[in-house]
C-alpha cells in the first residue's frame, strides 16, 4: 500500500506552485524539452529546490497536467453549484480555462502526458461528467444551441487560448481572449438571431478521445 505523502511547510508547498505555474508558462512558450534551469529561474528558485519537488522532468509534466485538471475541474463544479443557469456556468467555467490556461498547456504536452495515470484519469472523468451534464443540460433549457457539442466547447477553448503569434504583449493577448471568447458565448446561444445551421462535423468527446486530442472542455477542461 502506497504511504500518504507528509503534508509540506507553507514554504515548501509556495515553492512547488511557483515551480508548476511556471513550467506550465515555459512549456506553451518552448515546448516539453524547455530547459529546467528556465523553469526554475522563472519560479524565483534555484534548480536544487525543483528537483526536490520534481525528481524529473516527467514527474514535473505529470504534476501540471494534475494541476490543471484539478483546477479547471474545481472551477466547472463552482460554476454549476453557483451560477442560476447551465449557460451562465458554462460561460463562467470557460472564461476560468482561459485563465488556467490548459488549452494552451496541454496540446503542447499532449505526447507526455500519463493519461493512464490513475489520479490523472479520475480527475479528467470527473470533469468531463460534469461538463457534459452543463451542455445537456444547457439545451434542454433552450439557452444553448441545439447542435453544438461538447467537443466544439473544448475545441474552441484551445484554439482562443492558444499565444497569438507576433509582437502583440502577452497580457493584451489574454485580455483579447476573452473578449473574442465573450463574442463566441454570444453566438452560442440558442436565441442569437436566427443562427444559421453550422457547418463542419459535429465531434463528441469520443471523437476527440480517440485522435488523442485533449481540449480543456474535456477536463478541464
Amino acid at each position: 500500500m502506497k504511504s500518504k505523502e507528509r503534508p509540506l511547510r507553507a514554504d515548501a508547498r509556495d515553492n512547488r506552485n511557483r515551480i508548476i505555474a511556471a513550467a506550465a508558462e515555459v512549456f506553451v512558450e518552448q515546448g516539453p524539452g524547455a530547459p529546467l534551469e528556465e523553469i526554475s529561474k522563472r519560479a524565483g528558485t534555484g534548480i536544487a529546490t525543483l528537483y526536490r519537488r520534481f525528481p524529473d522532468r516527467k514527474a514535473l509534466t505529470r504534476a501540471v497536467a494534475l494541476d490543471a485538471l484539478e483546477r479547471t475541474t474545481a472551477e466547472v463544479k463552482r460554476a454549476r453549484d453557483e451560477e442560476p443557469t447551465a449557460f451562465a456556468a458554462l460561460a463562467r467555467y470557460m472564461h476560468r480555462v482561459l485563465d488556467i490556461r490548459i488549452g494552451a498547456v496541454f496540446p503542447v504536452l499532449l505526447e507526455e502526458i500519463p493519461f493512464e495515470d490513475e489520479e490523472i484519469a479520475a480527475v479528467r472523468a470527473d470533469g468531463i461528467a460534469v461538463m457534459q451534464d452543463l451542455v445537456a443540460t444547457a439545451q434542454r433549457d433552450g439557452d444553448l444551441r441545439p447542435d453544438v457539442t461538447h467537443g466544439d466547447l473544448g475545441m474552441l477553448l484551445v484554439r482562443l487560448s492558444r499565444p497569438l503569434p507576433g509582437p502583440l504583449p502577452k497580457e493584451l493577448g489574454e485580455e483579447l481572449a476573452h473578449r473574442h471568447l465573450d463574442v463566441v458565448i454570444d453566438g452560442l446561444r440558442a436565441s442569437a438571431a436566427a443562427p444559421g445551421a453550422l457547418g463542419g462535423p459535429a465531434l463528441t468527446f469520443r471523437d476527440l478521445d480517440s485522435m488523442g486530442d485533449v481540449g480543456p472542455g474535456e477536463s478541464p477542461s
